[in-house]
């Protein structure tokens, strides 16, 4: 009979290892604040060595900034995934309902104040204030390349895409800007703003982007 000895811990490359801690710090953002991040909680989180974690990220304002970038990318691509060169019509309505079907729910209730949390803490860590200026343009690019299609399309008209993009990522901030103090207590007018400033920018009818059953 043989007995065996420990096994060897696997070593992981070092693209690997810094996702993962990227990946953990983005689920401590997302469930408690970004304030929460700290190279020990995700050190913990990943049991191993807060040294580790500091290996790679010496500065912490880092791996905030990209733990926020991490979920938020996540969230945009889930939300609102790339069209495709040529969605054919109706392509660019059916992606702008599900967009504000989504925006407008408790699912997205988390990613809301993930976003206040960051727009805060930017103004205090540049780093933070950086990735946040990149993603605000990334959502402005994403939905303006929606628009553009379904103006390609025929699907709505719509002059400058890129403008109508930035006004209808603001009136979703708007409504989201109130998940910590009126979540159980909004009204229609405000989880459908966003909705109707998109078809009224687009010059669709009322209701033309409401979810389908």
């Amino acid at each position: 009979m043989t007995s065996r000895g420990p096994e060897k811990r696997v070593r992981k490359a070092p693209a690997e290892r810094r996702g993962e801690m990227v990946t953990a710090a983005a689920r401590v953002g997302l469930a408690e604040g970004l304030e929460c991040v700290t190279l020990r909680r995700v050190a913990d989180e990943l049991g191993v060595r807060s040294g580790l974690v500091g290996h790679y990220f010496p500065a912490a304002d880092r791996l905030v900034a990209e733990a926020f970038t991490s979920a938020t990318m996540a969230e945009l691509d889930s939300l609102l995934p790339e069209v495709s060169a040529d969605p054919g019509p109706g392509g660019a309505v059916r992606a702008l309902r599900r967009l504000f079907s989504l925006t407008s729910s408790a699912d997205f209730d988390n990613v809301s104040r993930l976003w206040l949390n960051a727009r805060h803490l930017a103004r205090y860590r540049p780093v933070l204030r950086d990735h946040v200026i990149e993603q605000d343009m990334l959502w402005c690019r994403r939905i303006e390349r929606v628009v553009a299609a379904g103006v390609e399309a025929r699907d709505f008209h719509c002059a400058d895409p890129w403008a109508a993009a930035v006004r209808i990522l603001v009136a979703i901030d708007g409504a989201s800007a109130y998940v910590n103090t009126g979540a159980g207590r909004r009204a229609a007018p405000l989880a459908d703003m966003a909705r109707t400033l998109a078809e009224a920018e687009l010059g669709l009818a009322s209701g033309a982007l409401l979810a389908r059953p």
